[in-house]
């Protein structure tokens, strides 16, 4: 097909500017001022979680060593299973007992590459991940868990990673996309509780979460994240799809139909 007609309903989306992409069968689709920036805030998460899986293949970390609270783990703090709080390091529940969306998680997995590696994380992220997948105008300002900025070409750039890796072992990749910890409840910021809240590491996963960003006929394995700051970034990996889509307006009760019904439109289209 040559235009996604689905797509241009982000065009009408009510905030001041907007920027998305859709890939699929090795295909792009823009619309928008794809070389803006915009902050990404918890769409950070997967790009971090990257880097720290690539300290984990260059033996910096590993995945089930000892971090953070008592009886975490790194798979704890990727997969939001450690029982630390949004922004509070102290635990609020024992590690493994409850999915809490938390991005001190994220801070305190920065604060143990840097520690290990040497290197502050933003610059060890950039030379990891950054630098060797194109990514010029993407930078992370502060919190690994929300302080990131790029354009949707970078973030496309992203999406192809993760379909077709070339950071990261096939084998990594995977587990990244699977549920950790399965059978875990937990509350989707803005979305409610959630039982179970399936989450892989550092992303999130569609499952049968209803309401919910994704779109109800997107399939369950669909692995992605939304920001704050209006923002998210899905991929399916089974059929090589993927979608990112910035704004600049903080999400809200705005984007909870909208973001569902374009996902939703975008897959059926691509589904013929």
């Amino acid at each position: 097909m040559d235009t996604l007609e689905a797509l241009q309903q982000v065009g009408h989306w009510p905030v001041d500017h907007a920027a998305a992409a859709v890939i699929a069968d090795g295909r792009l689709w823009r619309t928008g001022d794809t070389g803006r920036v915009f902050a990404l805030a918890s769409v950070t998460k997967p790009v971090a979680a990257w880097g720290f899986l690539v300290a984990v293949e260059e033996g910096v970390l590993e995945l089930d060593q000892p971090m953070g609270p008592e009886g975490a783990t790194v798979r704890h703090l990727l997969a939001h299973a450690s029982g630390v709080g949004f922004r509070d390091r102290a635990p609020e529940r024992p590690a493994g007992d409850r999915r809490i969306y938390s991005s001190a998680g994220f801070e305190i997995l920065a604060e143990g590459v840097e520690k290990l590696s040497g290197l502050p994380f933003p610059e060890y992220l950039a030379e990891a991940v950054l630098a060797p997948l194109g990514m010029g105008d993407t930078r992370l300002h502060g919190s690994a868990g929300h302080d990131m900025s790029s354009t949707v070409e970078d973030m496309s750039r992203f999406i192809l990673e993760v379909l077709e890796p070339s950071l990261l072992h096939e084998s990594t990749v995977a587990e990244i996309v699977t549920d950790q910890f399965p059978g875990l409840r937990g509350t989707v910021p803005g979305y409610g509780m959630h039982k179970p809240n399936p989450w892989g590491l550092g992303f999130e996963l569609h499952g049968t979460k209803s309401p919910h960003w994704l779109g109800k006929g997107m399939p369950a394995d669909v692995a992605g994240h939304f920001g704050q700051s209006g923002t998210y970034l899905w991929v399916h990996r089974p059929t090589g799809r993927g979608m990112v889509a910035l704004t600049d307006r903080d999400f809200g009760a705005w984007a909870n139909p909208l973001w569902a019904e374009t996902n939703d439109a975008v897959w059926a289209e691509l589904e013929g």
